[in-house]
């Protein structure tokens, strides 16, 4: 649950004003995140169908730190029918050993994985040896009919900010077909050229039309997939706080020079309200990071901002959100 922060001077909420926003605070997220679906989205979706009409197999780019929060809930029914491979991006960010297990956490739903980091190449050659390799029967098909001209051809989807646009220009090289007069190509489209045997149907990022939960608006939140202005950053950035303190203590205090028995004695003591502990925590990340305004007080959305952007980017270091383990 999302606990309602103070802004402003940045002093905590007593409790008593806290017991009486959290639950309003939390239907206003609810009422938030489950509304937001921008409508090109929604026109997305529609094309998105018209154009599975020309596609040989879906290519469903996730993001390796929260791979089921970056997937559409909408895709297995959507592609229903059709070649599939799923490809973990962002696997830099991710740990190693929890990449791994989400491989085979998908290899044992029957859906072919592979690892990607767009930005240094990692395993994009292994994407195009998977399509071939699902496609082959496929392939061997279309030859034996005389269409041994025919590319593959591909679809990729994911949703906003899961690298698709680095991705698109590592697997074609950057060198990007133009738009012809090639069946159900129009301004929108683009068919890109990966080698003599496959092309691509670019598209835009899809996002579901509803969040089913809390958590999965919070991790989209965390990776950047939801605009800032969605929700609150103070609120997104206490619950990253409070997810790293309980997985990855050792990252906090290494990279804000915290020590482990600081960190100890803070989320021993019986604090009222019972958020206030991760909060100290952060005003002190604050106060290292040099986030001081007039009064000596803390600037929390200059602390939120340094939290949530050295996640983003890597800085605290390896960290999977979502682990394969739970989700069987």
């Amino acid at each position: 649950m999302l606990y309602k922060l103070s802004k402003g001077v940045n002093k905590l909420a007593n409790k008593k004003d806290i017991n009486e926003n959290i639950n309003e605070s939390d239907k206003v997220f609810r009422k938030v995140v489950l509304s937001w679906y921008p409508g090109h989205m929604a026109k997305t979706r529609k094309q998105i169908k018209e154009d599975l009409k020309l596609i040989d197999i879906v290519i469903e780019l996730l993001d390796a730190r929260i791979p089921i929060a970056s997937r559409n809930p909408d895709i297995e029914e959507i592609t229903k029918g059709k070649k599939k491979i799923v490809i973990l991006n962002k696997c830099d960010l991710s740990e190693e050993k929890e990449n791994q297990r989400w491989l085979s956490y998908f290899a044992k739903k029957g859906i072919p994985a592979v690892l990607t980091d767009s930005q240094s190449g990692t395993g994009i050659g292994q994407v195009v040896s998977k399509i071939e390799e699902v496609m082959k029967d496929k392939k061997e098909e279309m030859d034996s009919k005389g269409r041994t001209g025919r590319k593959i051809r591909a679809m990729i989807l994911g949703i906003p900010n899961v690298g698709k646009s680095s991705f698109i220009n590592r697997i074609s090289k950057r060198t990007l077909a133009g738009v012809g007069n090639k069946p159900g190509v129009t301004k929108q489209k683009q068919w890109i050229r990966i080698n003599e045997k496959v092309e691509l149907l670019d598209t835009p990022g899809v996002l579901w039309p509803k969040f089913e939960n809390n958590e999965v608006a919070l991790h989209l939140a965390f990776t950047g997939s939801i605009k800032e202005d969605v929700l609150d950053r103070i609120e997104v950035a206490y619950e990253l706080t409070k997810y790293l303190l309980e997985e990855y203590p050792e990252k906090i205090c290494q990279r804000y020079q915290l020590k482990e028995e600081y960190i100890k004695e803070v989320m021993g003591q019986d604090f009222q309200p019972e958020n206030q502990n991760i909060y100290e925590i952060m005003q002190e990340i604050g106060r290292k990071r040099g986030c001081i305004i007039s009064g000596g007080n803390i600037d929390d959305e200059k602390t939120a901002k340094i939290l949530l952007d050295e996640f983003k980017n890597g800085v605290l270091g390896k960290i999977t959100i979502e682990k394969a383990d739970s989700k069987n």
